[in-house]
């Protein structure tokens, strides 16, 4: 059944993939095979999960990114195909979810810095690189949204506003690119990232949900591989929660 998630011979390039939920999901493409492109704000980050994926015997491009502008986009894209040739796996999982006192007191500045990097960076990285996929034959994006977006909370107005128009895109492009590229969206709950440092004690160990804690990080890894891979074939337009059973 390990074959079904083989990556071998794969190129992923995953945003905000140094820490968090997008490093493990870097370490578990390589680990599966594939080659890995690894992009957020800092080289450094970068170049450290780089060092990660070359010791399992994968090659690893770091690129230091800012997903919210598209001249960077830009040039993440044309170094990515520079070097490998190919992208078959786009995962969007960079993202900001700072708080606000409230919706009147959120400044147009933070507003548009929370709907840049989860909304406007992947529209344009899925445009740019969703097309030269279907062009090339086909390739699977993968959104990583969040409950946030259908579990709308308070003075979270930007980034379940963001969110939920991520998850928007995630139909526009599985129509655009189909047939042969796959749009899916990770909706994901709590997870015991660096984010999770701020939390109260008390969340860090339950939440209202079905299973009743956070998410280690390592569990987004299965939905990642089935969605990278040939075992999702004919799934496409998508979202999986991936959250514990929240309510």
């Amino acid at each position: 059944m390990t074959d079904l998630f083989d990556l071998t011979g794969k190129v992923a390039l995953v945003t905000g993939g140094s820490r968090g939920l997008g490093l493990e999901m870097v370490r578990a493409f390589a680990a599966a095979g594939a080659d890995v492109v690894i992009t957020s704000r800092k080289l450094d980050a970068c170049e450290a999960a780089a060092q990660e994926v070359r010791k399992l015997g994968r090659r690893a491009l770091p690129v230091a990114a800012h997903v919210a502008h598209w001249p960077d986009l830009d040039r993440l894209a044309d170094v990515a195909y520079a070097e490998f040739g190919r992208v078959d796996i786009l995962v969007n999982n960079a993202g900001m979810s700072p708080l606000a006192p409230s919706s009147a007191e959120t400044s147009e500045e933070l507003f548009d810095k929370i709907v840049g990097v989860n909304f406007k960076g992947p529209f344009r990285l899925s445009a740019i690189v969703g097309r030269r996929m279907a062009d090339a034959g086909g390739g699977s994006i993968i959104n990583v949204s969040s409950s946030g977006a259908i579990m709308p909370q308070a003075n979270l107005g930007p980034y379940s506003g963001s969110k939920a128009a991520l998850n928007a895109l995630t139909t526009v492009f599985a129509l655009e690119y189909g047939p042969t590229v796959r749009v899916n969206t990770i909706s994901a709950g709590p997870f015991l990232t660096d984010i999770a440092k701020a939390w109260p004690a008390e969340h860090r160990r339950s939440i209202r949900s079905a299973i009743g804690r956070p998410g280690r990080p390592e569990e987004i890894v299965t939905t990642a591989l089935y969605l990278a891979s040939d075992a999702s074939g004919y799934t496409t337009g998508s979202l999986i929660r991936v959250d514990g059973g929240l309510y």
